[in-house]
C-alpha cells in the first residue's frame, strides 16, 4: 500500500504541472488563431484543448469547445478551411478559404504571436514576483589563479565594474565577457572595506554554444564556486579514522552548528582547537545511511584536522576496464602526483590527461593509500565522451572519478520595483530567449548541436516537475521559454504547421492565384511524415534519458 501511495504522489507530482503547462501553452496558441477568426467573421466550429476523442464538450453559439484525449496539442476547426470544401454562395462570408488572403495570413500568425506575447507578459510577472539568482559573491580564488593575482579573494562581493553598480553575478560575468582586451575597473567589498582592482580580461573562445559571441573576455579563477564540506581522511592512523570518519563523508553540522563548505568546516575546527577545546562534534551525511552520523573527534596540537582533507583529490569512483581500473587504482585513494607534478587542484589532472599523446608513453599517477604512497605507471584510453553541443566525441582519460563536490551557490531573490523596469525586463527577456532558440535551432540545422538535444513530452513533463516543486517564479520561467519554443517552432515553413501556411499563403499573395489543391495536399502529406518522424524522435530520446538516469 505504501508503494502504491507513493508511486500515485510520483505521478501527481508529475502529471499536474505538466498538464497545466501544456494546457495553458495550447489554450493561449489557440486563443490567438480563435480571436483573430473571430474578428474576420469566419465561423469557428470547433475549439479543442487536445486531439483525439473529446471527454468534455459543450456548444456554445457556433463553436463547440472540448477537451480531447492527446494533452500533445490543441486545434481550431474553422468553416470552410478544408482544401476541398464546397461552400454555398450565401455561406462563403463565413469560409476561412474564401477570406482574403491577408486576413488568413493574420488568423494563422495569430497562434505563435500570442505565445511570444504571452512569454513577455510571463517575463513580465516574474520580474515582478521576484527570481533567485546567483549573488556577485566570488567563490574560492586559489593563489596560482590570475584572479588571485589580480587581488581578488574569496569571498570578495563585486560592487561595481567601471563606476557600474552591479547587484547580480549574471551582469558582472557579462560586463567582464564584453571587456576582452579592455582594461577594467573592478570595486569589492571585503569584510566591510572596500577595494578597486584594475585589470584586462583575456580574449579566449566562447565556450556557450548558444552565443553568437565566438570570443569573450575572461579572467581566469573568477568564480562563484565553493568547495562543500566532503572530506578525506589521510590514513588509518589519523584522529578522524579513530573517530569513525570515512572518505566520502559530507560534513553537515559541527558542533551543533550547520556548514555547507570546506572553508567553513576548516575554520570551526581550527576556532575549536583555539577555544581550547580538545574534540569536536561532527554530524556527517553518508552515502547508504539514513540521517546524520554523530561522530567526535580528538583535536590535537600537532595535527589540528586530525587528518581531515578537502575531498576533491580522493577518488570516488573507478570505471571498470579503464586504464586506472587495469593499473590497481582504487576508490578512496588520493591523488599525489601526475608525471612527477604535485596535484592541488583537480582540473590540473583533467588537463594534464586531455592533452595527453600516445607518443608520449606512459603517465606516472603517484596516489597515497592508507597513509604510503604508491607510483603507477598507465596509458590513458580512447573513450567516448558527449560534449556541451550533444555530439559524442572521442578524448583520452584514465577513467578516475574526483570526490570533489561544489557547495549551494549564495543567491538572493531579484525583485523589479517599477512598471516600467518590469515592462523593459520583459521585454528584454522575450527577446534574449526568443534569440537564443531561434540560434539553436539554426546550430540543430547545421548540426553544430546534437539531435539528441531535442527533447519530448517526458523532458517537459520533467522540466514542469521539477521547476513546480522549486517555486512560482522558476516554474512561470520554463512556461515562458517553451512558450517562445512554440512560437518558433510553430513558424518553421514545414506544411501542417503555421508556418507552412504561411509560405502558402504569401505564395498566394505573391502570384495572385493559391497553389494547386493536388499541390498542397503532397506538401502536406509530407509535413504530417516530418512532423510525426520529429515527435518520435523526440520521445525516443526522452525514453533514452530516463534509462540512463
Amino acid at each position: 500500500m505504501e508503494y502504491i501511495i507513493g508511486f500515485i504522489n510520483q505521478s501527481a507530482s508529475f502529471i499536474v504541472p505538466f498538464i497545466v503547462l501544456l494546457g495553458v501553452l495550447i489554450f493561449v496558441h489557440e486563443l490567438g488563431h480563435f480571436s483573430v477568426a473571430k474578428y474576420y467573421g469566419v465561423r469557428v466550429e470547433v475549439f479543442s484543448l487536445g486531439f483525439g476523442r473529446k471527454l468534455f464538450q459543450k456548444k456554445v453559439g457556433d463553436t463547440t469547445y472540448c477537451i480531447s484525449v492527446i494533452p500533445f496539442g490543441g486545434y481550431v476547426k474553422m468553416f470552410g478551411d478544408e482544401l476541398s470544401a464546397e461552400i454555398k454562395p450565401e455561406d462563403r462570408k463565413y469560409a476561412f478559404n474564401h477570406k482574403p488572403v491577408g486576413q488568413r495570413i493574420a488568423v494563422v500568425l495569430a497562434g505563435p504571436l500570442m505565445n511570444a506575447i504571452f512569454a513577455f507578459f510571463l517575463f513580465i510577472a516574474i520580474a515582478g514576483i521576484g527570481e533567485e539568482v546567483l549573488k556577485p559573491q566570488l567563490g574560492e580564488i586559489y593563489q596560482d589563479s590570475v584572479a588571485y593575482q589580480s587581488g581578488f579573494r574569496s569571498g570578495d562581493l563585486i560592487l561595481s565594474v567601471n563606476g557600474e553598480s552591479i547587484e547580480k553575478w549574471e551582469t558582472f560575468k557579462k560586463r567582464v565577457e564584453d571587456s576582452a582586451g579592455k582594461n577594467i575597473s573592478i570595486k569589492v567589498n571585503r569584510a566591510g572595506s572596500e577595494l578597486e582592482f584594475s585589470l584586462t580580461p583575456k580574449e579566449i573562445k566562447n565556450a556557450n554554444i548558444l552565443s553568437t559571441q565566438s570570443h569573450v573576455g575572461d579572467v581566469e579563477g573568477l568564480t562563484t564556486l565553493v568547495r562543500a564540506s566532503a572530506i578525506g581522511v589521510a590514513g588509518p592512523l589519523t584522529a578522524a579514522y579513530r573517530a569513525g570518519l570515512r572518505t566520502g563523508d559530507l560534513v553537515r553540522k559541527v558542533n551543533g552548528e550547520e556548514i555547507t563548505q570546506w572553508q567553513d568546516l576548516e575554520q570551526r575546527i581550527l576556532k575549536a582547537q583555539k577555544a581550547g577545546y580538545n574534540s569536536i562534534l561532527l554530524e556527517v551525511e553518508r552515502k547508504g545511511d539514513k540521517g546524520l552520523t554523530q561522530v567526535t573527534m580528538e583535536l590535537s596540537e600537532k595535527d589540528v584536522l586530525g587528518g581531515i582533507e578537502p575531498g576533491e583529490l580522493y577518488l570516488s569512483n573507478v570505471m571498470p576496464e579503464s586504464a586506472a581500473a587495469t593499473a590497481g587504482i582504487l576508490v578512496g585513494d588520493r591523488v599525489v602526483s601526475l608525471n612527477g607534478k604535485p596535484i592541488t587542484r583537480w582540473d590540473q589532472v583533467v588537463n594534464m590527461v586531455r592533452s595527453y599523446n600516445p607518443s608520449m608513453g606512459q603517465m606516472k599517477l603517484s596516489i597515497k593509500r592508507d597513509g604510503h604512497e604508491q607510483e603507477f605507471q598507465l596509458a590513458p584510453k580512447l573513450v567516448k565522451q558527449t560534449d556541451p553541443t550533444g555530439h559524442e566525441k572521442e578524448a583520452y582519460a584514465l577513467g578516475i572519478v574526483t570526490g570533489l563536490m561544489y557547495a549551494p551557490p549564495e543567491t538572493f531573490v531579484y525583485r523589479v520595483r517599477s512598471v516600467p523596469a518590469m515592462l523593459s525586463k520583459g521585454f528584454t527577456d522575450t527577446v534574449h530567449w526568443t534569440k537564443l532558440t531561434a540560434l539553436s535551432f539554426v546550430k540543430l540545422i547545421k548540426r553544430e548541436v546534437s539531435a539528441k538535444s531535442l527533447g519530448g513530452p517526458l523532458m517537459i513533463g520533467k522540466l514542469a516537475s521539477d521547476t513546480w516543486k522549486i517555486g512560482i517564479s522558476p516554474f512561470l520561467k520554463i512556461m515562458a521559454i517553451i512558450s517562445i519554443n512554440l512560437f518558433i517552432l510553430n513558424l518553421l515553413p514545414v506544411p501542417v504547421l503555421d508556418g507552412g501556411h504561411l509560405v502558402f499563403f504569401s505564395i498566394e499573395l505573391l502570384r495572385g492565384a493559391p497553389i494547386s489543391f493536388r499541390k498542397m495536399e503532397i506538401m502536406q502529406q509530407v509535413g504530417i511524415f516530418l512532423l510525426l518522424g520529429l515527435m518520435a524522435f523526440s520521445m525516443f530520446n526522452d525514453i533514452v534519458r530516463f534509462f540512463a538516469s
